[in-house]
Order: structure tokens, then C-alpha cells, then sequence
């Protein structure tokens, strides 16, 4: 027996060693990796990988559609075959409709830096005359709009071993204990509450994230926590808490804010009596809330990305960035920039971004530009400060409209072709069912995957990839900290499977594009290393971890705060810009503010459709799977059953008990699930995980229980996904 040092590469918001165990060619146990740090645990999903790499179900030959698509059915073909289809439809569809009607959908199922799919596909067909492309992160593109519109740069995390020299910690709609959201983040909460530090959290559901460490729960309802920060803000204004001197010397646009705190610009004041009407959180709690928050200093709020996936998402973290400002707690140990809490798009050593600084993950291999998006015209709501052209990308979650209407529903192209490459984008994108329409329009689709999704069953040609135990790879943490993690080949890959690389690099040479690939997967691999200042690429290989000698934890804008003249903010202004001209440019105050507002969602808590579909529908991450992955491992699906969160007032309202099968719906779809009855939700919300696979029976109705069925196809005015905008009806079946 070996063991392997490697690292799990799923896309949840962590980066955990691991030691693999390898018998006789075959992996046998996963166990974590002792790097120095009891901070570095894996969950899970990580120390069970190997049901997922051993799975029967498992893609494992290149395949070619038989049937209508969406069936499922496929015929075993060569790799030859397969990519020789796929290099011919790609390039006939560019011969005929041009470039952007090819279109590329890589996602994150595969999560590290050599076989990083977006560069990968991106360094290919940028060289074969161009894609069409979507914009908007799902994870958190409301969240990344308004740290670029605030801050300047989306790096704006501390290290979690700052949570230790904070007096109060509000964890804001995020849930570490299931969805990870940094491999540090549980271990240091835990050493947080054990010193004594006060943990609040505020969530529609008690979720084991505030069941677990936190002495107060304030449940919210959706879409209105910007309401709540907001009328905090006035408290403290009310209350003369407000840091004067920081607001003057390190931001702008104050007053302005101020003005609409006051009422002075709308004639009503922003009291925690108004907050309470809108959001369900008594004035006394926001008030007293808002005392300790600005009294407790250092006080950190850990900005979660799920209230930011709503239809006005932005304003949240905008708000919440202002808060912070208003408290003096940005730059200091203790303190968050409360925003978008991404301290890892950096590398470990080089401080070099990596992160979705432009929109899209700055690419460790060499990317030609797109020539369809050359001198093109920004959208109109380009996120402030990207420097990339939008007018002919469109945003993730009208993907689907965006085939179905093409250039008669006013898109710049239409589009025939999709690559879809690590991820099951007919589960995971809002409007399941109006997604599988766009899908059997197409002309041709091919899947990259590693296992028959719902998404694969609508492809012409599947490719089988390997999973990330079968190859050698760099993985870095997307959230928070600053280490490098090697994830070293433990086994072949099964079947016929490919890495990634080698799959785009065979295809490459199908399209005539030379010299794709001119170096090893180990010399890319050096080569990777030395770019993000890891010093011994062999010692890293060997023993699988890197961290650089650190004097104290990172801060964010400590530089900026410490010496303003020397290091400004990398804003227009050079300060924290509250009032955010580049959005005023926009001209667009009723949605898109130029400072923090409380901007009511459609689907909200005042939308006359609540007559018909009363509820409230949040989607949150689940322990159990990493967005849809896992979800066909039996072993996985017995951890806990797939259900619908509902209160027992609600329940009861409707004759619902525990464990009863119930319909979920809309005017969008329905799915069939079990009913979870728990106080654990405030009433008037309903929570359903993401990620079950959309399966529909023949009336229509999806037995999968996929949530994305009942989520409307519209983004935020900044880009972001809305998971949790969508108003829904419970009915016992």
C-alpha cells in the first residue's frame, strides 16, 4: 500500500489535503492530511471521494447519441470518432452562423488550475476565430459587482485566524457547517466560541452553522437584508456611534447615504420600525444589534454569498460594506471588509490575482483574446472596473431565453452550439424546464463530463473525463486562505477516461490548431508553481502542501488604511466609495443605486403574486452533495433524505406532517418531494437543497426534486444569480 498526498478539487469553498490510500492500483481509503494545521480538515464529501471514483454509473466511454435528444440513449464510439465529430460541427457552425453561435459552458466541477476548463476551452477556440460566452458568476457575482464598486478589487477577505481577534462575529447568510465556505472557517469559529467571542447569525433557517456555534439566530426574511443593515446604519447614526473621522479621511459619498438613512432624500426615515415591517425582524433586535455591532470594535461581519443571490443582491453587499466603513472596522485585525469576504484570489506567495478579477478566472496557461468581442461596446450593466466587452455575453441564467429567442429577443447572436464541460447546467441554472426546451433546439451539443447527468442525456457526443485522483494538478482556495495544495495522480484513469488537458489537447490537433499543447503536464505543472511563488516544485509535489511563513494573519486594505497617501484604494476615488459614481453613470437609480438602498425584489415580500404563491423559496448548499455531485452515489443520497424545509404553521395551514410527499410549485414547474416539518424556518419561507437532479415525469411534474425547476431565468441588476428570489405554493400530494 501507498499513500498519495492529494487534495479534494470539488468546487464548495474549500481546499483540503488528503491522503490517499492506493492498494494494488486501486484507491481503498482517503483519510486528511496532517500538513501542520488541525485548521486543515476535510469533510466528508472528501474522505468518501472514492465511492464517487468506483461508482458504476461512471462515463466510461466516448458515446454518440441514438435517439431524441434528452433520452439518454447513446452508442459507444472511438475517441477518434467522438473528437473528430465534435472538431467538425464545431467548425461547420462557425463557417455558417459564425463564431458566437459556438458556445462555451465550462463550470467548476473541476476546480484546479491545469485542467481549469475555461482556460482550457477558452485557449482553443480562441484560435479557431472565436465563442460566444456567458458572464455572471453563480456563486457570487452580486457580491463581486459591489467589491469592485466599493473597494475597487474583489480581494477583500481576511485570513479566518482573524476571527480570533474579533469581539463580536455576525455571520450573515452563510452556513460553513454544511457549504465549507473556507477549509478554516469551521475550526476557528470553534476556537472563537471557546474564547468567548459572541457568534450571531442571521438566516431564514436555524441551519447547523448557527445551531452549532452561534449564542443568537435572527431569522430574516428573504431578499430583505439589506433593509436590516440599513436601518442598522441608521442606528448608529441615530446613536452617534458612527466612526466620524474614518468615514472623513478613507470614504466618499457619506453624506449622500446619510441623506437617505435620514429620510432627508425619500421623507422616510430608514428606523429599525420600518426595517421590521419589511424584513420580519423586530426593531428591538436590529437596535440592539446595531449597538453591539458598532460598540464591540473590532466586530466582523462574515458576508455569506446567499443573500446576494437574489434580485437585488448587490445592494446587500454594498450595504454591508458600508456598515463596516461606518464602524472603522475595514483594515483592521478583527475587523471585514463585510462585502465579499474573498481573501484567496490570491496566490499564495506572489499575492497575484487568480480570482474573478475580470469576470472570468485569470488563466495560468496562455489565453489569446476572443476575436468576437474585439471593439464591442460594454453592457449596460457591466460590472464597474471589468475591462472585458459584455455586449455579445450572455449572463448565466438567460442562457436558455437566450437560445430559445436568439437575435428576434434581441441577443447579438444566435446560438446552435454548446460545449458544456464540468457541470450539469440544465440542473444548476435557474428554469429547468424552459432549459430542457433550449436544449432540443439546438444544433449540436457535446458533454465533457463523468457521469450521465441530466445535463449529458441532451448531448450528441459525450467525452469521459477522469476524476482528479486519476491525474496530477495544483489546486488553490477560491474563499478564504493562502496556501497551495498538489493533488498527485493516485490510480490510471478508469476506462477510457481523459483529463481534461488531454481531451482539448486531442481535439486541438482535430481543429488544425498547432502547437496547442507544447509542454508536459509536469513542466505545465513547474511552470504553474513558479507563477504563484512556490519556491521547490519538487518538495511541494512530495509532500502536497505549501503555505508561505506567514508573520500574522492577512488583513484586508490594512495598507490602505495604514497609509492612504502610499496606498490608495483602487478605486476612482482612491477611497471606499460609498457613493459610487461609475454606477451613477448607469442611470439607472431605480434599480442600480449609486449608494447602498434597500431596492424591493420582484417575487419579494410585497409581490401581488404572493395572492397565488405564498411562500417563499429559498435554495441553500447541502452537506451532502457539491452542487448537483454526489447526487447519484447511493451511499451519499442515504446521509439524509431530499426535502422541503416548512414550518409547522405553515404546514399545519396546510394539512402537511412530517415525512408527507408533497408538490413544490409555480408558474414555472413542480417537483415531488418530501415535506421536512421544523421550526428550524421561520413561517411564511420554504428551503429545498440544490442540486437534486431534474428528472420530470411524463405530466411534467419533476420526481427529481431539482429546485432550479421553480427559479425564475433573470439575474440581478448586477449580474448576480437569484436562487432565492421565487415565491412558491405547497400542496400534500
Amino acid at each position: 500500500m501507498k499513500i498519495v498526498p492529494s487534495v479534494c478539487c470539488h468546487d464548495c469553498g474549500g481546499s483540503c489535503p488528503l491522503s490517499v490510500y492506493v492498494e494494488d492500483g486501486r484507491v481503498v481509503r482517503i483519510e486528511s492530511r496532517d500538513v501542520g494545521s488541525p485548521a486543515m480538515r476535510p469533510c466528508f464529501r472528501g474522505l468518501m471521494y472514492h465511492y464517487r471514483v468506483y461508482s458504476p454509473d461512471r462515463l466510461k466511454y466516448p458515446m454518440r447519441r441514438v435517439a431524441e435528444r434528452g433520452e439518454g440513449k447513446f452508442t459507444r464510439i472511438s475517441w477518434d470518432e467522438a473528437l473528430q465529430e465534435v472538431a467538425d460541427q464545431s467548425l461547420r457552425i462557425r463557417d455558417s452562423y459564425g463564431p458566437s453561435a459556438v458556445f462555451l459552458l465550462p463550470w467548476s466541477g473541476v476546480d484546479s488550475r491545469l485542467n481549469h476548463l475555461s482556460t482550457l476551452l477558452r485557449r482553443l477556440y480562441g484560435q479557431v476565430g472565436g465563442y460566444g460566452v456567458r458572464w455572471g458568476a453563480a456563486s457570487f457575482q452580486g457580491g463581486f459587482f459591489a467589491s469592485l464598486a466599493t473597494y475597487g478589487t474583489t480581494r477583500n477577505g481576511h485570513d479566518r485566524a482573524d476571527l480570533l481577534n474579533s469581539k463580536l462575529i455576525i455571520l450573515w447568510g452563510c452556513n460553513p457547517a454544511e457549504s465549507i465556505f473556507g477549509t478554516e472557517t469551521r475550526y476557528y469559529l470553534t476556537q472563537a466560541k471557546e474564547k468567548g467571542i459572541k457568534i450571531v447569525a442571521i438566516d431564514p433557517r436555524l441551519t447547523e452553522t448557527a445551531a452549532t456555534w452561534a449564542t443568537q439566530w435572527i431569522p430574516i426574511r428573504p431578499g430583505t437584508d439589506a433593509a436590516m443593515l440599513i436601518a442598522m446604519a441608521y442606528v448608529i447614526l441615530e446613536k452617534g456611534l458612527q466612526a466620524q473621522a474614518f468615514l472623513d479621511k478613507y470614504t466618499v459619498g457619506f453624506d449622500i447615504f446619510r441623506d437617505y438613512l435620514t429620510g432627508e432624500e425619500e421623507g422616510i426615515p430608514k428606523t429599525p420600525e420600518w426595517a421590521e415591517k419589511i424584513t420580519g425582524v423586530p426593531a428591538a433586535t436590529i437596535r440592539q444589534l446595531a449597538i453591539e455591532y458598532a460598540t464591540s470594535k473590532p466586530a466582523a461581519i462574515v458576508v455569506g454569498f446567499a443573500p446576494g443571490r437574489t434580485a437585488r443582491g448587490e445592494q446587500y453587499h454594498r450595504a454591508a460594506a458600508t456598515l463596516s466603513a461606518m464602524t472603522g472596522n475595514v483594515g483592521i485585525h478583527g475587523g471585514a471588509a463585510a462585502c465579499l469576504d474573498s481573501s484567496a484570489s490570491t496566490s499564495p506567495a506572489t499575492m497575484m490575482p487568480t480570482g474573478p478579477e475580470r469576470g472570468e478566472m485569470l488563466s495560468d496557461l496562455p489565453v489569446p483574446p476572443n476575436p468576437v468581442e474585439k471593439d464591442l461596446p460594454l453592457h449596460e450593466f457591466a460590472v464597474p472596473g471589468i475591462r472585458y466587452h459584455t455586449a455579445n455575453r450572455v449572463n448565466h441564467t438567460r442562457l436558455w431565453d437566450a437560445i430559445l429567442r436568439g437575435k428576434s429577443g434581441g441577443y447579438t447572436s444566435d446560438i446552435k452550439m454548446l460545449y458544456i464541460a464540468g457541470g450539469n447546467g440544465l440542473n444548476q441554472l435557474p428554469d429547468s424546464n424552459r432549459g430542457a426546451q433550449a436544449l432540443r433546439k439546438l444544433e449540436f451539443v457535446v458533454v465533457q463530463d463523468q457521469f450521465m447527468t441530466p445535463t449529458a442525456r441532451f448531448a450528441d457526443i459525450l467525452l469521459p473525463a477522469c476524476t482528479f485522483l486519476e491525474r496530477n494538478d495544483i489546486k488553490l482556495p477560491w474563499g478564504t486562505g493562502l496556501y497551495a495544495v498538489y493533488a498527485n495522480k493516485a490510480i490510471e484513469p478508469l476506462y477510457e477516461s481523459k483529463s481534461d488537458i488531454a481531451i482539448i489537447t486531442q481535439l486541438a490537433a482535430k481543429m488544425g490548431v498547432a502547437g496547442y499543447n507544447d509542454k508536459s503536464d509536469d513542466e505545465w505543472l513547474r511552470f504553474i508553481a513558479a507563477k504563484h511563488g512556490i519556491p521547490d516544485y519538487d518538495a511541494f509535489k512530495a509532500s502536497g502542501f505549501y503555505r508561505p511563513p506567514t508573520p500574522e494573519p492577512r488583513v484586508a486594505f490594512k495598507s490602505q488604511i495604514e497609509d492612504p497617501a502610499r496606498n490608495p484604494f483602487p478605486t476612482p476615488s482612491g477611497k471606499i466609495e460609498i457613493y459610487c459614481q461609475r454606477i451613477a453613470d448607469f442611470n439607472r437609480p431605480d434599480v442600480l443605486p449609486p449608494v447602498p438602498k434597500y431596492v424591493e425584489a420582484w417575487e419579494g415580500v410585497s409581490d401581488p403574486q404572493r395572492q397565488q404563491f405564498p411562500l417563499q423559496l429559498i435554495s441553500t448548499h447541502c452537506r451532502k452533495r457539491v452542487h448537483s455531485q454526489f447526487h447519484n452515489i447511493p451511499w451519499y443520497r442515504q446521509v439524509e433524505p431530499h426535502q422541503v424545509w416548512l414550518n409547522p404553521v405553515d404546514a399545519e395551514a396546510r394539512n402537511i406532517r412530517n415525512g408527507d410527499r408533497v408538490k413544490v410549485f409555480n408558474d414555472r414547474g413542480a417537483i415531488a418531494i418530501e415535506a421536512k416539518v421544523t421550526s428550524r424556518i421561520m413561517p411564511g419561507v420554504v428551503c429545498v437543497y440544490e442540486g437534486a437532479w431534474f428528472s420530470p415525469d411524463p405530466s411534467g411534474l419533476d420526481v427529481g426534486g431539482c429546485v432550479n425547476t421553480l427559479v425564475r431565468g433573470e439575474h440581478s441588476p448586477g449580474g448576480a444569480f437569484c436562487s432565492n428570489t421565487a415565491l412558491v405554493q405547497v400542496e400534500k400530494i
